[in-house]
């Protein structure tokens, strides 16, 4: 029995659909990854950078400047940020009514399926995404938290 024209019209049809579609559902599996990897590295960050600065800013030693208790906040944030992709900042800045704004940043680099950085796409550079995170101690009175 040999195959009618409709039949063998369509025989490589399912190879052709996987081999047009193959980099789409690609580049949807890499946005979902790093998405996924992004609010996770974020809520690990944001964790760790609440906790260093109720410990290091509230209560600060003797003679302690600020830029040192960003140096023990990027310290803490260090265990984060040990991974190719990422990197971190903290600045701080000193209010009228006596209160410190702590800032920090994470910057995350896309990557291949965690495995390593993209930085370059089709010679298009890939710029990093930051995520923020302020907050407001009052040096004077320890334990208070804005």
């Amino acid at each position: 029995m040999r195959p009618t024209l409709e039949q063998s019209g369509s025989r490589g049809q399912m190879t052709i659909e996987f081999a047009l579609l193959f980099p789409v559902m690609l580049m949807i599996a890499l946005i979902a990854c790093n998405s996924i990897l992004f609010l996770s590295e974020c809520a690990s960050f944001d964790r760790i950078f609440r906790e260093s600065v109720c410990v290091f800013a509230p209560s600060p030693e003797s003679e302690e400047t600020t830029a040192q208790i960003c140096t023990h906040i990027e310290d803490a944030l260090a265990q984060v940020s040990e991974r190719d992709y990422l990197s971190c900042s903290v600045s701080a800045s000193e209010g009228q009514s006596g209160l410190t704004t702590y800032t920090a940043t994470l910057a995350f680099t896309p990557t291949i399926f965690g495995a390593y950085p993209l930085r370059r796409v089709f010679d298009v550079e890939l710029s990093p995404i930051e995520h923020p995170i302020t907050m407001s101690v009052d040096s004077y009175k320890p334990g208070v938290f804005i």
